[in-house]
């Protein structure tokens, strides 16, 4: 197969491999003369698409012919421009779509006091401010060298931030580090303070409102004689308190997993996004919960959402998200289809509402039922929604955060990056797969050659569950672990 169809409405395919020019293409009962070459992952029309009239994708609007376009002919930047713009009026129209019959699995995980699952037992390190960053670094190192039992490893999370900053700017920087701290993969937590920036040691017990004294420390270095010597001691309390935790078999309702995707492509759409749709499906209906976020990347195809939104007030919830964050460009003289990337491009993604059609993808069928805000922390099962920038770190940051014991993340370019959940790899082409081995846990480009996305949602699954039962993302092998905290404020 040389290309597919997305859906039945749709005006355009997508090249599943090079097309030549003059090569005929068969699409079901639709057969085309490639009028020039036709790189992987991009699109070609299928007829005539006359200037100004919308080019159709996933069976939506991805934008609007610059000029006409024959039949056969490339279809991308040059001859098409976004339909997108800032104002944008929505109705409710609900939609409740089949989802798969509930299984019973489980997983090897740690049971937390709080009764929360947890997939890793580590102890963190979270500054408060960048001042301390150097401090941290080497306790992690100390940390190390003193681990025991079923503590995996000794982790410190600096940042440039908690001083220097404020209003909202400090509020949220303050917000994400304390949901950071609360984390259920953290058996332990070292809280390493300054003394003299505007994030105070009061002001962040005041945000975490309540915590086990056993399981978490604070530590001022002002405040003591050699700070490195006294972090040690705090650190020892910490693994001496979280070394005897062992796994037990949780049910994998319990489970918390965040969702994104990043140097996509034009396959991303149609491999790796409907595989984790799939898989968070089937997770949902056995009673976990998944997180979709990167708003900017859902503009174009929020309707695709808010039809599925369980509830008129949820409804309600997810349009200001969206409104909120077109307002956050625009505050910033920026418009909101700035969008996609060059690589994005280069991969075949044209228009911000191809991107972001193919992007929802990774949010399957479910109902959605809640909306967070940035540093907020999952409450309910289900599919949840949560404010937060494209970035990867930044996004990839708040879904854990919001509690996500594992980040699955698609990708058609490539990237090493981890978060401090552990971060699964998935590849849209197998191209990637097979060159980036060091980088890809997951292979769904066979999904372009015929197997089934509800096979490759299973298969999805499966590696999910091994790697909450202990098995090592690749980014996890290699110690790729990094925060990065949103920042919409001055500096002082």
């Amino acid at each position: 197969m040389k290309a597919i169809r997305i859906h039945t409405s749709d005006n355009v395919a997508v090249a599943l491999a090079p097309i030549t020019n003059g090569e005929i293409v068969q699409i079901g009962e639709i057969s085309v003369k490639a009028s020039e070459n036709i790189t992987i992952g991009h699109k070609f029309a299928l007829k005539t698409i006359k200037k100004g009239e919308e080019i159709v994708k996933y069976g939506y609007p991805i934008g609007k012919a610059k000029e006409e376009i024959a039949a056969g002919s490339w279809v991308h930047t040059h001859n098409t421009a976004t339909g997108l713009s800032e104002e944008a009026e929505y109705r409710y129209e609900h939609k409740v779509f089949p989802m798969p019959e509930a299984e019973e699995r489980h997983f090897m995980g740690f049971l937390r006091k709080d009764g929360r699952a947890a997939i890793r037992n580590e102890i963190w390190i979270i500054p408060t401010v960048g001042c301390v960053n150097g401090a941290a670094k080497l306790l992690e190192k100390e940390g190390n060298a003193m681990l025991k039992g079923s503590l995996s490893g000794v982790y410190a999370y600096t940042h440039p931030f908690g001083c220097s900053q404020m209003g909202d700017d400090h509020a949220q920087t303050r917000k994400l580090l304390a949901a950071l701290a609360k984390h259920p993969n953290a058996g332990g937590v070292l809280i390493l303070g300054l003394g003299c920036e505007n994030l105070t040691m009061e002001q962040f017990k005041a945000e975490l409102g309540s915590w086990d004294e056993e399981r978490m420390k604070f530590l001022v270095c002002q405040e003591a004689e050699d700070e490195i010597e006294e972090g040690k001691k705090l650190l020892s309390e910490l693994i001496s308190a979280a070394a005897g935790d062992v796994r037990e078999e949780i049910p994998a309702s319990a489970l918390v997993i965040g969702m994104k995707c990043g140097g996509s492509d034009g396959l991303s759409g149609i491999t790796a996004n409907p595989a984790v749709g799939r898989f968070s499906d089937r997770l949902i209906a056995m009673g976990g919960s998944t997180i979709l976020t990167e708003v900017p990347e859902m503009f174009g195809a929020e309707k695709i959402l808010f039809d599925r939104c369980e509830s008129e007030e949820v409804f309600h919830e997810a349009v200001r998200m969206v409104e909120e964050f077109k307002k956050y460009f625009t505050d910033h003289g920026q418009v909101v289809y700035e969008n996609p990337s060059p690589g994005n491009k280069a991969g075949g993604i044209t228009t911000l509402e191809d991107k972001s059609c193919g992007c929802v993808q990774k949010g399957g069928s479910a109902q959605v039922v809640d909306v967070l805000g940035y540093g907020d922390r999952v409450t309910k099962k289900g599919l949840n929604l949560l404010s937060g920038p494209g970035n990867d770190l930044v996004s990839a940051t708040v879904l854990a955060a919001a509690g996500a014991h594992m980040v699955l993340f698609t990708t058609g370019r490539g990237t090493p990056f981890g978060s401090p959940a552990p971060t699964l790899k998935i590849a849209t082409n197998a191209t990637l797969a097979e060159k980036k081995k060091n980088w890809i846990d997951f292979d769904a480009s066979p999904i372009a050659f015929g197997e089934d996305p509800d096979e490759t949602g299973k298969r999805l699954l499966d590696l999910v569950l091994e790697i909450a039962n202990g098995k090592q993302t690749k980014t996890e092998e290699k110690n790729y672990r990094e925060i990065s905290i949103w920042k919409d404020g001055v500096f002082l």
